[in-house]
């Protein structure tokens, strides 16, 4: 396969997040979630700190009431935020909207760091119920949405991308990392949903982790897999 390039090193770090995780001990594996004996700290729910937050989580709850569609589970969004927030990411570009629940994550932190969020869909109907969405939370102000193929329409952004948010189809993750890897500023991240379920493309894996500009690490909570990545400074 074609070898990815870039002008500085990258580090590519996946973890997978649940309410359902498995933690190791010297006995076996022990199953944590909300059916089972114990709850870790990431099966409560979030707690809003000011009234601009609760707003926020709220419409989010409502959000996920409603047409769901393919959206990132609480724990992946929580880490989406908390990876955005302690980055002080100011641009973020998100592949996949769905039905926006991922870009509410991004705009609770987008909102105190003075980011934007730009996120791309092919499908006007769930565009449609995104733009409810984050209108309903109040942060339709920090969100740009594309419609179009991703494919095409990346090709117009302009960096430094701060995070870089792949959810979309599965088979196409190469092809946005090859576009828009050069474009993320070093030291930013990509982060790949469905790294574990459904089964992720085979080159993918293999860009991101026989590729000498990256370093990868997996850490395993979720079914569905979180992939995130640094660009090497």
């Amino acid at each position: 396969m074609k070898r990815l390039t870039f002008a500085a090193p990258v580090l590519v770090v996946c973890a997978v997040l649940s309410n359902n995780a498995w933690s190791q001990r010297p006995d076996g594996p022990r199953r944590f979630g909300p059916n089972s004996e114990s709850r870790t700290p990431v099966a409560n729910p979030p707690l809003s700190k000011d009234d601009e937050e609760k707003k926020i989580l709220d419409a989010l709850l409502q959000a996920r009431q409603g047409q769901r569609y393919a959206n990132v589970s609480e724990s992946d969004g929580r880490l989406l935020r908390l990876l955005t927030e302690t980055s002080g990411a100011k641009l973020v570009v998100e592949i996949g909207t769905s039905t926006g629940e991922s870009g509410i994550w991004f705009a609770l932190a987008l909102r105190k760091t003075g980011g934007k969020l730009i996120t791309h869909d092919i499908d006007p109907g769930r565009a449609k119920v995104a733009t409810e969405n984050f209108q309903k939370a109040g942060v339709d102000g920090f969100v740009t949405i594309v419609l179009g193929d991703a494919h095409e329409t990346v090709k117009s952004i302009e960096g430094p991308i701060d995070i870089l948010f792949l959810d979309a189809d599965k088979d196409g993750y190469l092809d946005y990392l090859e576009k828009l890897v050069p474009k993320i500023r070093p030291g930013g991240l990509i982060i790949a949903h469905n790294m574990v379920y459904p089964t992720p493309d085979p080159r993918y894996l293999e860009a991101i982790t026989k590729n000498p500009a990256f370093d990868t690490s997996f850490l395993l909570m979720d079914g569905a897999g979180l992939g995130v990545t640094m660009k090497k400074r």
